[in-house]
């Protein structure tokens, strides 16, 4: 099933975000510095890691021991995941210790963001104190502003496009920037799409199943695409790939990766383009990149990105 959109926002909500994220940056002295120093610009936030993971149940009562009724109520939501995982009340953000390291690190800015964002702080605030729920829409709108705060953070601005820009149009180029900025695989790919001045999308798929029917398929997570692919294809909206669809001979099967495979797609106009895709499996999920081949000789552009 495809996801929702977990990251889009107007012009003025994304400016607002990275000011934020820019001021936590500054703050850790963290441009420049790879990995992405996490610890330092939670530190300098004077935001505190839960040092036992409140999703443990054996630790929820000990946590709960000897506190005040209205940070028992914060401890509540944050376990119900309604608000995130953040703790207003004594400035603290809980992760799951259970999931993978870079995962975490990425958890651990998105939980910053609410707390370093004025709105979400003061919001929250309220309703860890009272029986209320957030508005769906204003949930969904904080999350995406959460998001967009550890993205730019995790990415140090457009330090992230312009390091891949340096680098070869393939797969390994994400998997390898992953590492050098603290980040997940499965981030890095979604990052690489978005920024590239090269025409490229980046398939996020779930892991692979097989059909009697139709044989070894994967449902859609997300697709990214960069802005000159949007351009050239627009944007896909398959749900699963299959053996039969033009990408199903790139998918892994009983290996982790799958080399550069000629492929076709169509552009706007109906024209077919010779195309490639390769693609990777993390375990968590499969990872295909595709981009025309004319892409792997395409100058950087003069526009500029929204943020700029």
């Amino acid at each position: 099933m495809v996801q929702t959109d977990d990251s889009s926002l107007d012009p003025h909500e994304l400016r607002a975000v990275q000011l934020a994220a820019r001021r936590a940056l500054d703050r850790a002295s963290g441009w420049g510095v790879y990995p992405t120093p996490i610890a330092e610009i939670l530190s300098a936030a004077n935001i505190k890691v839960a040092p036992a993971s409140i999703f443990d149940p054996r630790r929820i009562m000990e946590y709960l021991i000897g506190k005040a009724e209205r940070t028992a109520v914060a401890v509540r939501s944050a376990i119900s995941k309604m608000f995130g995982i953040a703790d207003t009340l004594d400035n603290t953000i809980h992760i799951d210790h259970t999931v993978r390291p870079s995962r975490q690190n990425f958890l651990k800015l998105h939980e910053a963001g609410h707390l370093e964002l004025p709105t979400h702080r003061k919001i929250f605030s309220i309703f860890q104190e009272c029986e209320k729920m957030l508005d769906p829409d204003t949930s969904d709108l904080f999350e995406r502003e959460a998001n967009n705060f550890a993205r730019f953070v995790m990415f140090q601005g457009d330090a992230y496009r312009d390091m891949a820009a340096d680098h070869a149009l393939t797969i390994r180029t994400p998997m390898k920037l992953a590492s050098t900025f603290g980040a997940s695989i499965y981030a890095s790919c979604r990052e690489f799409a978005r920024t590239n001045h090269r025409a490229c999308a980046v398939y996020v798929l779930e892991p692979i199943t097989f059909s009697p029917q139709a044989g070894p398929q994967a449902q859609v997570r997300r697709i990214e695409v960069s802005p000159s692919f949007e351009q050239r294809f627009g944007k896909p909206g398959e749900t699963v790939i299959a053996r039969s669809h033009s990408l199903g001979r790139v998918l892994p099967i009983g290996r982790k990766m799958t080399k550069a495979t000629p492929v076709s797609m169509t552009d706007l106009n109906g024209q077919a383009h010779e195309c490639l895709a390769e693609a990777f499996d993390t375990t968590f999920n499969v990872l295909i990149l595709v981009y025309p081949v004319k892409a792997l000789t395409s100058a950087a552009p003069t526009f500029q990105y929204p943020w700029q």
